[in-house]
């Protein structure tokens, strides 16, 4: 797909910085760029180079910013596309200065994700590369980006490739053989066929639904409630894994009134942690709507860390909190070991096991490396510790997949059967389409449109 305009944005985070940079893109990249630029002449210079001028303005003549021209020609770029760069001083005066000069001279301003637009839309990239892009700009982790990386180089679509691939030699071996139909058993034989890469296909598509779990847990982080009653710790936990005072603390109770939500990295797991407001019966509407809100968290949430005052007797509250997260994916902390204890193990056998618990002081901060263990121990031995992390499945991945799969299922059905051949090969190019909609491949030009609206202005 070809496109005339040329689009330009500012591509660096907008604020105070050592460099902002405005990028064009399209085939008057260049052009535009050196009616703005006093220095060489652009257009006269090799592709890939740098080079060093002034930005002027062209109705005052006055110079914006001293700046470094990146000069890129198509096709070796990121858009295959002639990509200008223009290295300004950071800072949001100067770039948004120089990128209103680049506008008035005929670029236009460029929508959010339009340059990543098209490189798919130009063939360098597929759609699932395109998206590897988002998550490699938001990974959390060294895991989260190497599994992105793994992506953007094609480690999917080189699987999905190979699957339609299959999918498509096997169409084509029907297609042959039922153009000879004066061999009795053609019938039999194009059943089989379609029978044999069915199976092959959904059981290699079941291996990336596996991993589909892993990759929502890369991208989004182990969603983990912090709970307990007020004042037994949440907020200090919260403050003491993410390294700063993120939530406010005091002796007051009820200070936490709505969730708090921080990303911490531990031991290379990604935590989406989520400080609760504490739960407790209140007459106070605004606390009561918090610990509502505490109830639900704790029902989505993947982690649990149940905080205990082991200074204090188990109260209702907190029989009701143990039993509530029975069977769940759980970390009881006792905390305040600063303190003479009033729990014993004979008080918390009912409820829990020993293997679960964990004793810590937030106001020493000892017990939070047996805490972050704990926590790399309960999902070290699954897909998440992997070394070798090569698909990064997001929703729309996971729900195409489910889809193929089903698919394949009425193929497999329908062979068993013994339906005719034609009506078979309905549901086997349905998902051959489908997986292809992975890749983008076989896409609607709407859904296209929303994907890259997600991106950042300038990417």
């Amino acid at each position: 797909m070809y496109v005339k305009d040329t689009i330009a944005a500012i591509s660096t985070a907008l604020g105070e910085g050592a460099i902002g940079i405005v990028r064009l893109s399209g085939d008057q990249a260049v052009e535009i760029a050196n009616q703005v630029f006093k220095g060489k002449d652009l257009a006269q210079v090799p592709s890939h180079t740098i080079h060093y001028g002034h930005i002027i303005h062209r109705k005052e003549h006055r110079v914006i910013d001293e700046v470094m021209v990146s000069v890129m020609r198509a096709p070796k770029t990121f858009t295959r596309e002639d990509v200008v760069e223009i290295n300004c001083h950071g800072g949001i005066i100067a770039v948004q200065e120089v990128l209103d000069n680049v506008l008035d001279q005929g670029a236009r301003l460029a929508e959010a994700g339009e340059f990543t637009k098209r490189a798919f839309l130009n063939g360098r990239i597929d759609l699932s590369q395109a998206e590897a892009i988002m998550d490699l700009i938001e990974a959390k982790t060294n895991k989260a980006m190497q599994a992105s990386v793994n992506q953007l180089q094609g480690s999917l679509s080189r699987k999905i490739r190979q699957l339609r691939q299959d999918m498509l030699e096997t169409l084509a071996q029907v297609e042959v053989t039922i153009d000879y139909p004066e061999y009795d058993d053609v019938e039999e034989l194009s059943s089989q066929e379609l029978l044999n890469t069915a199976q092959s296909v959904k059981e290699q598509i079941q291996q990336l639904l596996n991993q589909a779990q892993q990759g929502k847990l890369f991208r989004e982080g182990i969603k983990t409630a912090i709970i307990g009653r007020p004042n037994v710790g949440k907020s200090s936990l919260l403050n003491v894994l993410s390294g700063y005072e993120r939530a406010i603390v005091t002796d007051i109770e009820g200070t936490t009134r709505d969730t708090i939500e921080e990303f911490v990295n531990v031991k290379g797991i990604p935590l989406k942690l989520i400080d609760t407001a504490g739960i407790r019966q209140t007459d106070e509407v605004v606390e009561q709507i918090g610990v509502k809100r505490s109830h639900q968290v704790m029902q989505e949430a993947d982690l649990i860390i149940l905080i205990l005052n082991q200074a204090e007797k188990l109260t209702d509250t907190d029989k009701e909190l143990l039993r509530l997260t029975q069977g769940s994916q759980r970390i009881i902390v006792l905390n305040k070991q600063d303190l003479p204890s009033q729990l014993n193990d004979e008080d918390l056998r009912p409820y829990s096991s020993e293997a679960e618990m964990i004793r810590t002081s937030m106001l020493s901060e000892s017990g939070m490396n047996d805490l972050e263990q704990m926590i790399w121990q309960k999902f070290a031995s699954g897909d998440i510790a992997s070394q070798d992390v090569t698909y990064l499945l997001n929703s729309r991945h996971t729900q195409l997949l489910k889809q193929a799969s089903s698919a394949l299922d009425e193929v497999i059905q329908a062979c068993d059967l013994g339906m005719p051949v034609d009506l078979i090969q309905i549901d086997f190019t349905k998902a051959w389409d489908l997986l292809g909609e992975i890749i983008g491949e076989a896409v609607q030009d709407e859904l296209i449109t929303k994907l890259f609206s997600q991106f950042c202005l300038g990417k």
